[in-house]
C-alpha cells in the first residue's frame, strides 16, 4: 500500500537556495569596472592562469591589486588597463 506524500507544512523548511548573503555585494558600477577589465585581459592574455594572476596578484607598478584598483574607480582602471599595455602589449 502507498504511502501519500506528507502535506507541505510537514517538510522541514531549509533554505538550499540561498538568496540572501551577509557579505558586502559590490555596487553596480564597480561590477561593471570589474567585468570591463577582467574581459580586457582575457582578451588580451588568453590564458586563465595567466589572467588570475595578472588580477589577483600586488603589482609593485600599481602598488596594489589590479582588480582592486578596478573595482574602486574609473581612474583605477585606467591605470590597470595602461599596466596591462606595459606588461602585454596588443599586438
Amino acid at each position: 500500500m502507498l504511502n501519500p506524500p506528507p502535506a507541505e507544512t510537514d517538510k522541514p523548511r531549509t533554505r538550499q537556495f540561498r538568496r540572501h548573503s551577509d557579505k558586502p555585494r559590490l555596487a553596480p558600477d564597480a561590477v561593471a569596472r570589474q567585468g570591463r577589465v577582467a574581459t580586457l585581459v582575457w582578451e588580451r592574455l588568453r590564458d586563465n592562469a595567466a589572467v588570475l594572476e595578472f588580477l589577483n596578484a600586488h603589482d609593485p607598478g600599481l602598488d596594489g591589486r589590479p582588480i582592486d584598483l578596478a573595482i574602486a574607480s574609473d581612474d583605477g582602471v585606467r591605470a590597470v588597463i595602461a599596466r596591462l599595455d606595459v606588461l602585454h602589449p596588443a599586438g
